[in-house]
C-alpha cells in the first residue's frame, strides 16, 4: 500500500517523542519506513534554580509538532490525517510532576537535568540497596519530603513527562515500564515497581503521615505491547488543533527516551547495547547477569520488555561542542563568509581525525550543569592548556568530542575492566554521530568495541517510539519484542560499523588519565565561579 493511502486509511503508526531541545513525530508503515516527520524546537529554562519547561511549553510545543507533520503529509500526499493505527508518546526520562486530585501540577516540573536531590538519592542507595542515581522521580520525590516541601501531603499522582502526555491524551496513569525503571527500580521478573523496595520505601516515609502510598501515586508499569488506553476526545482536541483527529485511536504504553533508543538500534537483545549521543549522553548494555554490587555510576533500568540494563547516563554531552561552533560561526560571519551550520558542524568534526590521539595534551570539560557520574552537583565548562600542548584546531576539536564521552567512558569502564561484561553489538545514535565515521571512531575507541550506526539512527527516538507503536497493534501476543524487531523492522537494515582503533585506544586512554586527575581543576572553577 502507498503512502497516500496508508495514511488516507488511517493504517499508519505515530510516535512522538520529547527530546532536550526537540520534540519530534514521526509517521512510519508496518515495516519501520518512513513516511512524514514533524517538530518543533524547544529549551528548558533556569527558574529559581531548577531546570524546567513549562505546561504552556509542553503543549504549543507537542501542538506545533503536529501541526509540522500534518504539513508534511499534506505536501508529501496531498492528504490530511483524521486517524492512525495506533500512536506512541515517548520523552526524556526521570525528572518530577507531580498532581494534586484535581490534576493540578503542584510544582513547577523537576527535569532530569536538575542535581537537587545528592541527600535524597544517596540515603535511598542505603536504604534500598539499589543505585538511585539524583535524577529519578523517587529520589525528587523523597528529597521534596526531607525539604519538608508544603506540596507533598497533597501528592495524588506522580509520573514522568511522557506518562503526563499520555495521561492528557487517554486518561490512563500508565507507563511502560523501561520509563517506570527510571522512577523506582523494577523487578524484571515481575516486570513491575520491585515489591520488597516499595515496602522498605513506604516504611522510610510512614513516620510522615501522608494519606498516600507509593504505589498508589506511582502509574502502572506496562510492558511493550500492552494495552495502554485510547486517544479520548479531549486528548485528541489537545494534540490536533485544527480538530481533525479522530477520538478512539489505540495507544501504546509511553516509553523514556531509553527504551525507544534500544528499539530504534535494535539493541534489546542480551550482551546488545546502545549509545545515544545528543544534549545528554548514555550508554546501555542489556545484561546476562546481575552486577556483583551497587555502582552509583551505572544505573540499573529495563527493556521496553523488562530486560535488565546496565546504564551509564551523563548529564553533558554536546552542548559545549555546540557553543564553540556558533563561535566559529560568528568568527566566520565577521569575516564575511557565509556560514552553513550543517557545514560548518561537518567540517569541524572532520578536521578532529586530524588530531592527535591523546589531543596533543589539550584538556577540557563539558560540565553545562553538575555531572553525578564524577561527582558533580554544579559545572562550569572548562579548557585548560599548558605551553607545550599542541594547540592546532584538529587537537581542539578531538579534545571537544573526547570529553563529550568521557565522563561515560569512566561509568563503562567499571562494566567492561571490574564487572566482565561482554558486548557483542553497539549502536550509536544521536547527533554526535551525525558526521560519518567520526563520533563512531572516537566512541569505538572509548568503549573498546566496534560500534555501528545504522541508516535509521537519524531518525531516533520517535521512530523507535512508532515502532513501539506498530508492535502494539495486535501483534505482541505472539512473538516477543526482540523477534519482531529482527522479523519486522531490522531484517534488511543498512549502516556501516567501524572497529576501534589501536592508536585511538591508546590515546583516548591517555586523556582519560589527565582527564580524571584534572577533576580537580574543575572542582576548584565550580568552587571559585560559583
Amino acid at each position: 500500500m502507498d503512502g497516500k493511502k496508508l495514511i488516507a486509511d488511517g493504517k499508519a503508526y505515530l510516535g512522538i517523542e520529547f527530546g532536550s531541545t526537540r520534540i519530534k513525530a514521526v509517521a512510519i508503515d508496518e515495516e519501520g519506513t518512513v513516511l512524514a516527520t514533524g517538530g518543533h524546537s524547544w529549551e528548558n529554562r533556569l527558574d529559581n534554580g531548577i531546570w524546567t519547561y513549562t505546561l504552556d511549553d509542553i503543549w504549543t510545543g507537542l501542538q506545533d509538532c503536529y501541526s509540522d507533520l500534518v504539513k508534511d503529509i499534506k505536501d508529501k500526499y496531498g492528504v490530511v490525517p483524521t486517524k492512525f493505527a495506533s500512536i506512541g508518546f515517548s520523552a526524556m526520562m526521570h525528572g518530577y510532576l507531580a498532581f494534586n486530585k484535581d490534576g493540578e501540577l503542584l510544582v513547577p516540573f523537576r527535569t532530569w537535568r536538575n542535581t537537587i536531590t545528592e541527600e535524597a538519592a544517596a540515603k535511598l542507595t542505603r536504604e534500598l540497596d539499589f543505585n538511585i542515581p539524583q535524577r529519578w522521580s523517587i529520589a525528587h520525590l523523597y528529597q521534596a519530603i526531607l525539604n519538608k516541601e508544603e506540596h507533598v501531603k497533597d501528592i495524588d499522582f506522580v509520573t514522568t513527562l511522557a506518562g503526563y502526555v499520555h495521561y492528557k491524551m487517554t486518561g490512563q496513569r500508565v507507563l511502560g515500564v523501561g520509563d517506570a525503571s527510571g522512577m523506582f527500580p523494577i523487578d524484571s521478573a515481575t516486570c513491575d515497581y520491585d515489591k520488597s523496595m516499595v515496602e522498605k520505601f513506604n516504611a522510610l516515609i510512614k513516620p510522615c503521615g501522608f494519606s498516600w502510598d507509593l504505589l498508589g501515586v506511582l502509574p502502572k508499569s506496562l510492558t511493550a505491547g500492552a494495552d495502554a488506553g485510547t486517544l479520548t476526545a479531549e486528548g485528541a482536541k489537545l494534540l490536533d488543533v485544527s480538530g481533525n483527529l479522530e477520538a478512539g485511536i489505540p495507544l501504546c504504553p509511553p516509553e523514556g527516551d531509553a527504551g525507544t533508543g534500544m528499539v530504534a538500534t535494535n539493541s534489546v537483545g542480551l550482551r546488545t547495547g546502545n549509545t545515544s549521543a545528543g544534549t545528554s549522553v548514555f550508554a546501555m548494555v542489556v545484561l546476562e547477569k546481575a552486577l556483583s554490587k551497587v555502582y552509583e555510576q551505572i544505573d540499573m533500568v529495563t527493556t521496553p520488555d523488562g530486560a535488565a540494563v546496565a546504564m551509564v547516563h551523563c548529564n553533558n554531552c554536546t552542548s559545549d561542542i555546540n557553543a564553540w561552533v556558533e563561535l566559529f560561526k560568528q568568527f566566520g560571519e565577521m569575516m564575511g563568509y557565509s556560514i552553513d551550520m550543517n557545514d560548518l558542524f561537518t567540517k569541524l568534526y572532520s578536521k578532529a581525525l586530524d588530531g592527535d590521539s591523546d589531543c596533543g595534551g589539550l584538556l577540557s570539560y563539558n560540565y553545562i550543569s553538575g555531572e553525578p557520574v564524577t561527582g558533580f552537583d554544579k559545572g562550569a565548562p572548562l579548557f585548560v592548556r599548558t605551553a607545550e600542548s599542541k594547540f592546532t584546531l584538529g587537537n581542539v576539536m578531538r579534545m571537544h568530542l573526547y570529553s563529550a564521552l568521557a565522563a561515560l567512558k569512566s561509568g563503562l569502564d567499571i562494566l567492561i575492566n571490574e564487572e566482565g561484561v561482554k558486548v557483542d553489538k553497539m549502536y550509536g545514535h544521536g547527533g554526535y554521530f551525525k558526521t560519518k565515521g567520526v563520533g563512531q571512531a572516537f566512541a569505538a575507541a572509548a568503549i573498546h568495541a566496534p560500534v555501528s550506526v545504522m541508516e535509521t539512527a537519524g531518525e531516533g527516538g520517535p521512530w523507535g517510539m512508532a515502532i513501539l507503536a506498530s508492535f502494539a497493534d495486535g501483534r505482541a501476543p505472539q512473538e516477543n519484542l526482540e523477534d519482531f524487531l529482527n522479523r519486522k523492522i531490522f531484517a534488511g537494515a543498512k549502516g556501516s560499523t567501524i572497529e576501534p582503533s589501536p592508536e585511538d585506544e591508546k590515546g583516548f586512554d591517555e586523556f582519560m588519565k589527565t582527564y580524571m586527575e584534572g577533576l580537580k581543576i574543575e572542582r576548584a572553577a565550580v568552587e571559585v565561579l560559583s
